[in-house]
Formats: C-alpha cells, sequence, structure tokens
C-alpha cells in the first residue's frame, strides 16, 4: 500500500531508501519468488510478510479461505504459498478469511475458515513460519465472516494449533470499536503481526483521531516482539506521508 506510484519491483529500493529494514507485500505472486529474493538480497530488506492468494476478494467476491466449495482451491493456494515462502523466508503469512454473503451459510463458511486455517498452519510449520489471520471492519467489506479482535481470539482456542496467531490491524479493529492499546497490552501473546492506519479514512498517523503516541508506547510496553507494518493509504505521496515515524512528536489526541 506504500510507494505505489511505481511498479513492485521499484518498491524495495525506495523502502530501503526511507530508512525501512523490512517490508510486507500483500499479494508477491506478480513477480517470481527467486526474481523477489534477488531484489530483496540487493536492498538487504527482511520480507516480513505475505498474504496467501484471496481469488476474488478485493474484487468484492467472497474470497477464498472461507468457502466451502473453494477447499481444493485454497490447497492449491497454500501451496503456492509454501514455494514462495521456502525462497523468501518470511516470518509470518496471513490468511484472509473473506466474506459470506448467504448468512444462512454463515456456520458452514466459518468451520471451512477453520479447517482451511489449520491446514495452512501445518503446511507451514515445518518451514518454522507462523500463519495468522485478521479480522477486516464490515464497514470497509460488509459480510466479512472474521471482524471484531474477540472473534479472533475465538477461532484461537478453536483451532489450537501452535504456529496460529492474530493478526491485528490497528484500524479494522478500530472501525468496529476496538481498544486497541488495552487488547494489544493483554493479548500481545497470541499477536504475531500487527499493521497500523488511522481512523477513519485509512490514511498515515496523523490524519485521523486516534493517538498513536499512546498506541505505538502501548505496543512497546507490551509484551510483542514481532513487526509493526504501515498499511495506509498515504495522503499525498509515501514519502510526504512518513512523519510518524517520528512518533513521539505526534501531537496528543483528546479521549
Amino acid at each position: 500500500m506504500l510507494f505505489t506510484e511505481m511498479a513492485l519491483s521499484g518498491r524495495f529500493k525506495a523502502a530501503k531508501l526511507q530508512g525501512f529494514s523490512g517490508v510486507e507485500i500483500q499479494f508477491p505472486y506478480s513477480l517470481s519468488a527467486q526474481t523477489l529474493k534477488t531484489i530483496l538480497d540487493a536492498e538487504q530488506l527482511k520480507l516480513v510478510l505475505f498474504n496467501v492468494a484471496a481469488d476474488d476478494l478485493l474484487q468484492g467476491g467472497e474470497g477464498l479461505a472461507c468457502v466451502p466449495e473453494k477447499r481444493h482451491q485454497f490447497r492449491q493456494a497454500v501451496e503456492q504459498a509454501q514455494d514462495y515462502a521456502k525462497v523468501l523466508k518470511p516470518q509470518a503469512i496471513n490468511i484472509l478469511p473473506g466474506r459470506c454473503l448467504d448468512h444462512q451459510r454463515f456456520a458452514e463458511y466459518l468451520d471451512t475458515f477453520k479447517e482451511n486455517l489449520y491446514f495452512a498452519a501445518q503446511a507451514f510449520a515445518p518451514l518454522g513460519i507462523k500463519t495468522v489471520f485478521e479480522a477486516i471492519n464490515t464497514h470497509d467489506m460488509p459480510g466479512f465472516i472474521i471482524h471484531t479482535s474477540a472473534q479472533m481470539l475465538e477461532v484461537l482456542v478453536q483451532v489450537q494449533h501452535p504456529l496460529l496467531f492474530m493478526q491485528y490491524d490497528i484500524y479494522h479493529a478500530q472501525m468496529m470499536g476496538g481498544a486497541s492499546e488495552a487488547f494489544i497490552s493483554r493479548h500481545a501473546d497470541k499477536i504475531g503481526h500487527i499493521q497500523f492506519a488511522d481512523c477513519p479514512g485509512r490514511g498515515q498517523p496523523g490524519t485521523g483521531q486516534l493517538d498513536f503516541k499512546r498506541l505505538f508506547s502501548a505496543i512497546e510496553q507490551s509484551s510483542y516482539t514481532g513487526w509493526v507494518g504501515a498499511e495506509y493509504k498515504p495522503i499525498g505521496t509515501t514519502a510526504q506521508s512518513l512523519a510518524w515515524r517520528d512518533w513521539e512528536l505526534l501531537p496528543d489526541k483528546p479521549d
């Protein structure tokens, strides 16, 4: 979502020049794994995370991981992610749960997602890679089957895999009324990756209502030791949007 002013292959150098040491890619599959590795090595960047393919999710469809009729396609997508992971060695791979557009089938879709999630966690475990999944707010994606932090905790309990964690997205949590500081402090051990954007609007910190001085401080003071990904839509150019990195200088927001 950052450096989209240029093609994917050019974003790595831009990120390095701006001082980043790690990157994440939603879907890396437009480039070969070896091409990506060559670019990452040249820029001395760590690929932290990428997603398993999600079929038609971003085009308004139901996606892949929860759809009963797409089980075979999901397993093929996991195999594709495995092939990339063997070369790129990310710390985590994200599964996008997807939508259920027929509410009468919600329970069936949720069961399918949990079965697929366990399958993916088992597939990535031998590589030493965490599997993560995320809640996405239903304002941006109506029908998304996992849309609250409480639901993510329930799935963790029900699936029971040692390398399965939450991907906690502060923007999506806040859009659903979540209290991110308290949640991160309490459940840091169950979080495999954190992403952020301001809310509303999904722009960079300082463009919305969130108090990022408090949020970043809460992350620092928690037991979370992973990466924190800037998954926002820059207002202005990406370079212009990066003032938040001096986060202690961000303005305080009223309670």
